[in-house]
């Protein structure tokens, strides 16, 4: 359905402009009329095939459920909830989702067929957890439920950007340093060291034919790195192999795999016990997990649990027999399923490691400040040693 950007006015005479998809001029003044809005001129986009694709944001994801949660449990109607959020979002293309919903559930469709007619809006597990809250009247539970992993899925967010961005930040310093030093300071101080007529030292020639690569082949140090970033992008996205192996090796990475493991379990533990805890089945929840831990390797280990379970292999030793989950998962789905509450105590590894996670990153961010300080105190010790190594040299042999 194409889409059109509009300016109208509502009963007030207060104009608005937005973006709005339709059949054609005469449906999206229908559907402006539905909204208290009078068309006053409209335009087809071209380029709207990609905002529709654009993903909404988290934060109007967690009003939007937040909303719902709290007008459904006053008795509000469905109905009358969505159309105050539409009124009220202020993001354009949410309030467009949102009015689409509004149209859909009136045309006889449940919230979440309208939903799903929405995937760059609400993701799989949102839709399946809606029709589960739909089947079981729980509708409210379910938007908490929703509120909450947002919410934390934000959260996750966040502290998997900080233990990537801040070594990159220092990391980042530490090169424009090295380049300075080489390609400015090294340079300048290559006369005075030659003209000394002395036996230039072995680190002193190792930093010369540094700094010499550095002027004269600066441009390939910043090629490569691009060069390769791009053709190892595009050798995961067309191999799965490669990503599968590449995804092994972020889990085995020094310091950073462990941690990452951590936020996957932890995402993992969430995603499973939400979805059980609202009625869905056991392998459903598997295939939606599947789907957020955004790693391939822990993806088909998923996979290989799906198939123990269809076989007949009971939950704990499926999970045991992959090799990738650690003793506390394993031990958690032990006690979840001896006691019928799985969904209880994967949300206890989920906390556990949520904290977990939080404390690694600050031992991380205490760990890389010293090393960095480390790594400039030796570079610029080299560069130190190197130029004054043959100062030493010739002040040793003057006579007195």
């Amino acid at each position: 359905m194409p889409m059109f950007s509009y300016r109208a006015v509502n009963a007030l005479g207060k104009s608005s402009k937005g973006m709005q998809d339709a059949a054609n001029l005469v449906d999206l003044e229908f559907r402006l009329k539905r909204s208290g809005l009078d068309l006053i001129d409209a335009k087809e986009e071209n380029n709207a095939g990609g905002l529709g694709r654009k993903k909404v944001k988290r934060t109007e994801l967690i009003t939007f459920f937040f909303n719902l949660e709290q007008l459904s449990r006053a008795g509000v109607p469905l109905l009358e909830c969505l159309a105050d959020l539409r009124d009220t979002m202020s993001e354009a293309r949410f309030r467009e989702v949102i009015a689409s919903i509004v149209e859909a559930i009136e045309g006889g469709k449940k919230l979440s067929q309208a939903m799903a007619e929405h995937p760059d809006a609400f993701d799989k597990i949102f839709i399946s957890l809606i029709r589960a809250g739909e089947d079981s009247g729980r509708l409210p539970e379910v938007f908490a439920f929703i509120t909450e992993s947002i919410k934390w899925q934000d959260e996750m967010a966040s502290h998997t950007k900080t233990i990537l961005m801040y070594p990159a930040f220092v990391g980042s310093i530490v090169v424009a340093i090295t380049f300075f030093l080489m390609i400015y300071l090294v340079p300048q101080l290559v006369s005075f060291i030659k003209s000394m007529g002395q036996e230039i030292p072995i680190q002193t020639r190792m930093l010369l034919a540094t700094s010499w690569f550095f002027v004269n082949y600066w441009y390939v140090l910043l090629i490569v790195p691009v060069v390769t970033l791009v053709g190892g992008t595009t050798l995961l996205k067309s191999s799965a192999e490669a990503r599968f192996k590449f995804d092994q090796f972020k889990l085995k990475m020094w310091v950073v795999g462990p941690i990452l493991h951590k936020i996957i379990l932890a995402r993992f533990a969430n995603t499973f016990a939400m979805m059980y805890g609202s009625g869905i089945s056991i392998l459903d929840c598997i295939a939606a997990a599947r789907d957020v831990v955004n790693n391939l390797a822990v993806a088909r280990s998923l996979e290989q649990v799906a198939s123990e379970i269809e076989g007949g292999k009971n939950l704990t030793q499926s999970f045991q027999n992959t090799g990738m989950f650690p003793p506390l998962v394993i031990r958690m789905l032990k006690v979840g399923e001896t006691t019928g509450s799985l969904d209880k105590a994967l949300l206890n590894v989920s906390y556990f490691y949520d904290r977990d996670v939080k404390e690694s990153i600050k031992k991380v961010q205490i760990m890389i400040e010293p090393m960095m300080t480390i790594i400039l105190g030796a570079l610029l010790g080299w560069v130190m040693l190197s130029v004054l190594s043959p100062i030493y040299d010739i002040i040793g042999k003057v006579k007195f």
